[in-house]
Order: C-alpha cells, then sequence, then structure tokens
C-alpha cells in the first residue's frame, strides 16, 4: 500500500490517505486513495492531452494592411 498526507474535506485537516488494494492491477500507482481518519475515497487523476489532426493544422495568420 501506498500512503500519503492529504487534505481531507470531511475531518477538516490534513489526514494520512492510502491506497487499498486495487482489483484493477494498478498496484501502488492506484489513483484510488482512502481516508485513513474517516474512510473518505478520493480519486487522483491526470489529464493528458492530445491535440486532434485539425487543431494541429496552421492557420494563416491575417495580414495587415497600413494605410498609406
Amino acid at each position: 500500500m501506498s500512503d500519503r498526507e492529504l487534505h481531507c474535506d470531511t475531518c477538516e485537516g490534513v489526514v494520512l490517505f492510502e491506497t487499498p488494494p486495487c482489483g484493477d492491477g494498478h498496484g501502488a500507482d492506484c489513483p484510488e486513495l482512502a481516508c485513513t481518519g474517516c474512510g473518505a475515497a478520493v480519486l487522483i487523476a491526470t489529464v493528458t492531452f492530445r491535440p486532434s489532426a485539425r487543431s494541429r493544422r496552421r492557420t494563416p495568420r491575417p495580414t495587415h494592411r497600413h494605410a498609406a
């Protein structure tokens, strides 16, 4: 089990959280944590952003014409 201290909203303070046994096979890297004080569960989620093919296309910059 992996342990870390985090703020628990239910306990209203910093408490030790632990990773419960993971049925999904994540092991110590499981994103689910449980407060050792009250049992509240939290999910630590990471977000990965992959730009789509459409967003990778270069868009032409507008041309600015100066008045003479």
